[in-house]
């Protein structure tokens, strides 16, 4: 059997981070995992600017209500549903992913949780685990399935070398650049493609 798994964020959905960003006028919100590799290091300067600015988890959500998926994104995980199991492996956190999981159709989602105190504000961040998306994909090696995966950052690259097929979908060209054993593609049909070509199966449909 075959797993697909692929990010969220930069894949199938908007940067929630920059999106708040440009909401907010804070340009160093911008930063995601595409800048700044260490996701520990991101994290812990989003807390302080959310902190400085008084900014609560209302107002991140607020800005998520409002955003879509990226165009093409909801007609490309309905194909891949079709054809494989899909999982969505993510550094987002569930209390941002509803309104986004909703409009693309409830697919699984492995992420992590936010730590907010009584007025909102938010205070930490928890992991699901180390290395998260790594650890799904030999987790999924154990009980004997194939791993197909796609991502479009530094936090992706460790679970696309886990896999038995990484692919590079929307990335900048410093990471395509810096991990050039990853296929590196930009639009939606090069990425039904790439699965195509990855998967032991006939999948015409």
């Amino acid at each position: 059997m075959e797993l697909a798994c692929l990010d969220l964020e930069g894949v199938l959905v908007p940067e929630i981070w920059i999106e708040f960003a440009e909401r907010t006028g804070i340009e160093a919100l911008r930063a995601t995992t595409r800048d700044i590799p260490d996701y520990d290091v991101l994290m812990k300067q989003r807390l302080a600017l959310l902190d400085q600015h008084n900014l609560k988890i209302d107002d991140i959500q607020a800005v998520i209500a409002g955003l879509e998926p990226l165009p093409g994104a909801i007609d490309f995980i309905n194909w891949l549903r079709e054809r494989f199991q899909v999982i969505i492996l993510s550094d987002t956190f569930y209390e941002f992913s509803q309104p986004l999981m909703r409009q693309l159709g409830w697919p699984t989602l492995f992420c992590h949780r936010l730590i907010s105190d009584a007025e909102g504000r938010v205070v930490d961040y928890k992991l699901r685990q180390k290395d998260p998306k790594r650890a799904s994909v030999k987790a999924f090696h154990s009980l004997n399935y194939k791993v197909i995966a796609a991502g479009d950052s530094y936090n992706d690259t460790s679970m696309l070398s886990e896999a038995d097929v990484g692919i590079l979908f929307h990335a900048p060209q410093n990471v395509i650049d810096e991990f050039p054993q990853f296929t590196a593609v930009q639009e939606f049909q090069e990425l039904k493609d790439e699965f195509l070509k990855a998967s032991d199966r006939d999948l015409s449909l």
